[in-house]
């Protein structure tokens, strides 16, 4: 078995999933997992259409009509015949979506947003295995709720194991072409759940690691790893190889080129991962895997943008022990705190979060208590793996730094 995972940029129109096509005719397809995700900017949209739901009802169903319109023109765009049975699958999923809205009557916004945001997912997988048939490229279309089961922690489910090894084993086809969804599954009671977003990579690795498979693919629109993100550096260049451990460590200080999740799954069975190019998918791409030497061996960069930084000190100058740094983790959890840099000393304590569910507010008022708090918002957090002087000097040139820690490989800095 080979995984492939296409992103919503391979399929953001219909030249996009003819493309995707291409690539199979093009390395192969026998014995293949392909792993979709929504559309262009399907998921922003759906996110409009939860928005409206909770606070703008009147102008809920032109946004669902958006989203329905946009996968109608590509539709079109594919398929020369309205009667084609892609139109009707697809109004049907549109046609469901609508019900649960109607029907709902949990507040909860996780909820929601679970229940809602996968439709991206499974009418972008209706919409290609329906192309695909029709260009002769026979295919099994996969609900991957029927398989990957979590818990019921909405917008980030834990992957039950267990329960996911159990049914793909039975359930699966191996000797077809299957296509099925990213970023989806399901809990106990089969109400959709999320592997958190950008998680399609995370769902090719837990169907890599379930079947066993021989590798892993992400196609992207770049040519592979790269040792910057192109938008924020320039001269960004191709790393040709790197190993798990390298990947995982990039991936954790927020490198987007594959998922923080993903690589876990992948190096317990020693599953190698290939990031490879849709529009030029015979290059060599970055191939990652066990005890791989970076290559070639320079700086990687990395940044995270709108981030938090908050510094607190003791209110009677007392140090800052193992009591009181408990309770700022037990407080960072509780508020749903992503922490990605600690710094302490005597008498102070920094931290760099992502206030990701924006309970920023309330986890300032709760220090506040105990705490002298400077909090800045909207900051820039840095990495350099690798680093070199010549490295760090050109990151910091023209720049305020608010924090600087280097250790043993890594040097971070949050900057305004």
């Amino acid at each position: 078995m080979q995984v492939f995972k296409f992103g919503g940029a391979s399929v953001k129109d219909a030249n996009g999933v003819k493309n995707v096509a291409s690539v199979l005719q093009k390395v192969g397809y026998k014995n293949t997992l392909i792993v979709v995700s929504a559309m262009g900017k399907t998921t922003n949209a759906l996110e409009v259409v939860i928005n409206n739901y909770f606070n703008n009802k009147k102008e809920l169903h032109s946004a669902i009509q958006e989203v329905k319109k946009y996968h109608n023109a590509i539709l079109l765009d594919l398929f020369d015949d309205e009667k084609h049975p892609s139109f009707k699958k697809t109004a049907a999923l549109f046609d469901e979506l609508r019900s649960f809205l109607e029907v709902n009557k949990s507040p909860d916004y996780s909820f929601v947003y679970d229940q809602v945001i996968g439709y991206g997912e499974l009418v972008s997988t209706v919409i290609i295995s329906e192309y695909f048939d029709f260009i002769g490229i026979k295919n099994d279309w996969v609900d991957a709720r029927e398989h990957i089961k979590t818990d019921n922690y909405y917008r980030r489910g834990n992957v039950n194991w267990e329960d996911t090894q159990n049914l793909i084993t039975k359930n699966f086809n191996k000797s077809v072409l299957n296509i099925t969804q990213g970023f989806i599954g399901s809990d106990t009671n089969n109400f959709t759940t999320t592997l958190g977003r950008e998680g399609s990579d995370y769902t090719a690795a837990i169907y890599a690691y379930c079947l066993n498979a021989d590798s892993v693919t992400i196609w992207k629109d770049v040519p592979g790893v790269l040792n910057a993100d192109p938008r924020y550096f320039e001269n960004a260049q191709l790393l040709n190889k790197i190993s798990y451990r390298e990947a995982i460590e990039l991936a954790f200080y927020g490198a987007s080129v594959i998922h923080p999740k993903t690589l876990q799954p992948l190096q317990q069975k020693e599953i190698p991962l290939y990031v490879k190019s849709f529009l030029n998918p015979e290059a060599p791409g970055t191939m990652v895997g066990k005890e791989l030497v970076i290559e070639p061996n320079i700086p990687c960069f990395i940044v995270k943008k709108d981030q938090v930084l908050i510094s607190l000190s003791s209110l009677d100058f007392s140090y800052i022990v193992e009591e009181n740094i408990s309770e700022i983790f037990s407080l960072l959890h509780t508020y749903k705190m992503k922490v990605d840099v600690i710094q302490n000393s005597a008498i102070s304590f920094s931290v760099c979060v992502d206030n990701i569910y924006n309970n920023l507010d309330k986890l300032l008022l709760h220090l506040k208590a105990k705490f002298k708090v400077t909090c800045h918002e909207h900051v820039s957090l840095y990495t350099i793996r690798h680093y070199n002087e010549n490295a760090i000097n050109q990151l910091e040139k023209g720049k305020t730094i608010l924090l600087k820690q280097l250790t043993e490989g890594t040097v971070q800095m949050v900057t305004t």
